[in-house]
């Protein structure tokens, strides 16, 4: 049962991770401006947010440490909800952040990260 519950966290975080950058993609586009500068939004803020994952975040990140790591993880996730709720779904924005944050908090109580 433990094993099913640790990989459902971590599918869990997965997923949420994605929507994270779904929702900078769909924010993005939703920028009022040109069609480029919409365009240069929905692909530059999914990209800036992979890079800045890859690098500080991810569990196989090299760079920076458990300190960064946290930082990284709370700027995304608190601005992927602010651009929720800037989208006009503050309840989902509520709901998202909610489920980001009991998930991180069962994963560092369970200490399942890599």
């Amino acid at each position: 049962m433990l094993t099913i519950w640790k990989w459902g966290n971590l599918l869990l975080a997965f997923l949420v991770e994605l929507v994270a950058i779904g929702i900078f993609a769909w924010w993005g586009w939703s920028a009022t401006g040109s069609t480029t500068l919409r365009l240069l939004l929905a692909i530059g803020l999914p990209a800036l947010t992979v890079v800045l994952w890859g690098r500080y975040a991810a569990p196989t990140a090299k760079s920076g440490g458990p300190a960064v790591r946290w930082s990284v993880k709370l700027l995304v996730f608190g601005l992927a909800g602010a651009a929720l709720w800037s989208l006009g779904h503050p309840v989902a924005a509520v709901v998202f952040v909610a489920v980001v944050a009991a998930n991180l908090l069962i994963i560092q109580a369970q200490r399942i990260e890599p």
